[in-house]
């Protein structure tokens, strides 16, 4: 027997209800009257909110009656226009997962309470295989306003999960299921690999208690959300310059970040300080991003729960995995933002005051596996403000901050074929070229200057094993 995965429509594949958008589709093509039931928007509100309610869910199977003399013609024309407004709501990690399961030769399936005729051509839309929904009854064309089979909710959505899974020769044992809601138990308990996507509050209690996985598929696996909210889009609301008076920020080239899509951020590295910096950058465009981030980071106490809840990616430094760009390439497939500093850590020592920089090869790597565009972005002045000797940055320098600059370049696809060396030499020049005059040429610094480029404590004979 094979093997399938269902998914649920509504705060599963899609962040919200899409009663409104198919609502609004059956007015356009006049299957109902402009006037809208009162409560409709609050209803739908707090669908978005809790998710499914007794209530709520009992009102929906009454109003099936009101689809009566409905033209069956019209409806399937009100989902092709419902599909094409819906399609580009699917969350972007809900994506990645379909594909996944596409590629190990599992069926994809919807499986919503929505009606067959509104949810079918979003389906075809997105590739899968066939859907499971409420069907209505008709007689030649035209609705009776009653259910033909199983109103597929609770109960009966698992009824008719399992016929299907008949007639298909599906096991479910083998199967995934997805949902957000409570009232989907009985369909999660009876596949093999159920998982909890946003879950409403009850279903959240029922996963913890059984161990099954929760996820968001707005965001990586593995990083949490408070109020369906991920905390690197509370933080990207810190990371504003005006909330950073010790620093004055010189901005310029940030429209080649794409608003939205897919993009690759290749900085160079001089100080603690860039991450901020880039957020700042990152904040003004309206994006979030996945960093990048050495393994010491994840390991230490309390950083480390940080920097996994802001869904940043771990790097071994030395150990040669692919894990790390295989997470990335998942995150860019989602249409993020990753971030890499191919410099790898900040140059010490005159190594810092070189202008000439060495990089490593994983951002071009990351092109060829993805084909995402490469952003190279110049940073300069960040090292002032937060010097590698320092535990902490100089956030007392308000009277006359230090000066950070930021430059992006035009986006960088690299040419086929092109070696890693190569690849690797292009991006690093393309920031080099970003830089002002006095990053162009070599500098001579002085023994307080080169204090600053080691990590507190440390000289320049210091050890080099040290986690910053």
């Amino acid at each position: 027997m094979s093997a399938a995965a269902f998914f649920d429509l509504d705060r599963t594949l899609l962040p919200r209800a899409s009663g409104p958008t198919l609502s609004q589709a059956l007015r356009e093509v006049g299957v109902l009257s402009e006037s809208r039931i009162p409560g409709e928007g609050l209803l739908f509100g707090i669908f978005d909110l809790i998710g499914e309610t007794r209530p709520s869910m009992l009102l929906a199977k009454q109003g099936v009656r009101f689809s009566k003399g409905w033209d069956a013609e019209l409806v399937a024309k009100a989902g092709e226009i419902a599909a094409s407004r819906l399609v580009d709501e699917v969350l972007p990690y809900a994506r990645t997962e379909m594909e996944m399961h596409r590629r190990e030769g599992r069926e994809l399936v919807i499986a919503t309470t929505s009606p067959d005729d509104l949810v079918r051509p979003l389906a075809e839309a997105l590739g899968f295989d066939d859907i499971v929904a409420t069907r209505y009854a008709r007689t030649d064309g035209v609705f009776e306003g009653s259910v033909d089979g199983h109103y597929v909710w609770g109960k009966g959505k698992l009824a008719a999960v399992q016929e299907w899974a008949e007639v298909h020769g599906v096991d479910l044992a083998e199967s995934y299921a997805y949902s957000d809601s409570w009232y989907d138990l009985p369909l999660l308990k009876a596949v093999g690999r159920p998982v909890a996507v946003n879950p409403d509050p009850r279903l959240a209690v029922a996963a913890a208690a059984r161990r099954w996985p929760v996820r968001h598929f707005d965001s990586p696996e593995g990083v949490p959300q408070f109020a369906g909210i991920e905390p690197q889009r509370a933080l990207a609301m810190l990371a504003r310059p005006e909330l950073a008076p010790y620093a004055r920020f010189d901005f310029a080239g940030l429209k080649h970040i794409p608003e939205q899509g897919p993009a690759i951020i290749a900085a160079n590295h001089r100080s603690y300080f860039d991450v901020y910096a880039l957020g700042a950058v990152l904040s003004k465009r309206g994006r979030l991003a996945r960093f990048l981030s050495k393994r010491e980071m994840f390991d230490a106490p309390l950083v480390g729960s940080m920097v996994t809840a802001f869904g940043a990616i771990p790097v071994d430094r030395g150990s040669g995995s692919d894990e790390p760009l295989v997470a990335a390439a998942k995150a860019l497939d989602a249409g993020e933002v990753v971030v890499i500093l191919p410099q790898g850590t900040i140059p010490r020592g005159k190594a810092f005051f070189d202008p000439q920089m060495t990089g490593r090869p994983g951002v071009v790597r990351l092109q060829h596996m993805t084909g995402a565009p490469i952003v190279p972005i110049s940073l300069w002045g960040t090292e002032h403000v937060w010097p590698r000797s320092a535990r902490v940055p100089n956030m007392f320098s308000i009277v006359n901050p230090p000066k950070v600059r930021v430059r992006a370049g035009e986006a960088l696809w690299l040419p086929d074929g092109i070696s890693l060396a190569d690849g690797t030499e292009l991006v690093m020049s393309s920031i080099f070229d970003l830089h002002p005059a006095e990053g162009k040429v070599a500098h001579d610094p002085t023994p307080e200057e080169l204090a600053r480029t080691f990590p507190p404590g440390r000289g320049e004979g210091g050890k080099s094993g040290d986690r910053s």
